[in-house]
């Protein structure tokens, strides 16, 4: 079998693949928008997997571009979609395309870039296509289902654990488990290989949003490139809220209710007193003991796969990449 290629040689010719997608020039205002997007950069992880999986078994990873360009354009379909719904006026530091152009151009670029999307999944050979469509189908719907699930919990007064944890599972862990899944097929991996990769996937994806969650309130934010306490301040309910709602008192209820409710109270004094709710009822450590847990079960499903374990260490590395994250 070849040398593994590292993350970085991945991205590398991720990013020089993406540069070489033919969009037409008209109607500039469908298509210009469509690549001003995919230049706003990003770690292009998601397609990284694809390559990753079949690279894992010796498969040429240029026979695996198009699948992996196909996630790609699919993840950044749902960007485009998902800032319009957020009414988010920055992606990566740039101005949105909604905000660019205009809502209804951000809407069609966005159906036209999913159908892109479909485009590159499909080229893979013949016999993988029923399995494969159908996996990309199920994702798809899941992703937009967790859209749907993170806003409903705008509104939703009580959002319980298991609930929020479905709703990351769709909303991210599902793409990753999509990814690393298309990459096995198509490179001919046993079916309990592919299972196996998919539920890594999974579990890294509900582990590393949990450390996000966590990461909002507790990181330093040099180090994670955001404003630190904004799902407080935006009043997400993240896994943090929902653990300090589950063993809160009436009255430590209250004061979430009550600071949840809206926007309008000086920062500052939002995030002290949330936190110092939070530094009380230990939430915290609780929602690092959950994120441990899907860590491991992730290594675990990894360590099931069947290929020698020098053949698994880009993966290993893409998940300490993902996970050593806290300051």
């Amino acid at each position: 079998m070849s040398n593994l290629k590292s993350i970085k040689e991945l991205q590398v010719s991720l990013n020089l693949a993406l540069d070489k997608i033919p969009f037409q020039a008209e109607p500039a205002e469908l298509y210009e928008p469509i690549s001003y997007i995919l230049t706003l950069g990003g770690k292009r992880l998601r397609p990284a997997l694809v390559l990753m999986a079949a690279d894992m078994y010796g498969f040429d990873i240029a026979k695996a571009m198009p699948q992996a360009l196909g996630i790609e354009l699919f993840h950044n379909f749902t960007l485009m979609h998902d800032d319009i719904m957020d009414r988010a006026p920055l992606r990566r530091g740039k101005i949105t395309v909604h905000e660019k152009w205009n809502t209804n151009i951000g809407i069609l670029s966005g159906d036209a870039l999913f159908v892109k999307a479909y485009q590159y999944i499909v080229k893979a050979e013949s016999k993988h296509l029923p399995v494969l469509m159908d996996l990309f189908n199920q994702t798809a719907l899941e992703v937009c289902e967790g859209q749907q699930f993170d806003m409903n919990f705008e509104t939703q007064e009580v959002v319980s654990m298991n609930s929020y944890l479905e709703m990351i599972k769709f909303k991210t862990a599902v793409l990753l488990a999509c990814a690393l899944k298309s990459g096995a097929l198509i490179a001919g991996a046993s079916l309990a290989d592919q299972n196996n990769l998919y539920k890594f996937g999974i579990h890294i994806g509900l582990a590393f949003q949990l450390m996000d969650d966590i990461l909002d309130v507790y990181g330093d934010q040099k180090d994670f490139g955001k404003q630190i306490a904004g799902d407080i301040l935006s009043n997400k309910k993240t896994c943090l809220y929902i653990k300090a709602y589950e063993c809160a008192s009436e009255q430590q209820r209250k004061t979430l209710d009550y600071y949840f409710a809206h926007q309008n109270f000086n920062a500052e004094e939002k995030i002290e007193k949330v936190m110092n709710l939070y530094a009380a009822l230990n939430v915290k450590a609780a929602c690092k003991e959950m994120m441990d847990e899907h860590y491991h079960l992730a290594l675990n499903y990894l360590n099931a796969i069947r290929v020698e374990e020098a053949r698994k260490q880009t993966l290993l590395q893409f998940t300490d990449l993902l996970m050593v994250r806290e300051n």
